[in-house]
């Protein structure tokens, strides 16, 4: 399944983009983002790409969970935000 990561410094446009592009070709994609910031951005990116793949006749639901992401050898909890076609 492919990742898409965000940051807080993502354009959620372009992050859309990306999710429509997968979601259209995999039928779900799994976006993972760190901090405030970034889960904001992703969250955003999410309900651009469910206008984005509307049109298709595709309704995307998004399920969120926690997941431990290690950086630089340190242990980070972040969110995993799964993007499927319902």
């Amino acid at each position: 399944m492919e990742i898409l990561k965000v940051s807080a410094t993502s354009k959620p446009v372009a992050v859309a983009g990306a999710i429509a592009g997968v979601v259209r070709t995999q039928h779900r994609v799994e976006v993972q983002a760190i901090g405030a910031g970034a889960i904001n951005q992703a969250v955003k990116a999410i309900a651009i790409s469910r206008g984005y793949v509307a049109a298709g006749g595709l309704d995307l639901v998004c399920i969120p969970s926690f997941i431990d992401i290690s950086i630089d050898g340190e242990e980070r909890t972040g969110i995993r935000l799964l993007v499927e076609v319902r």
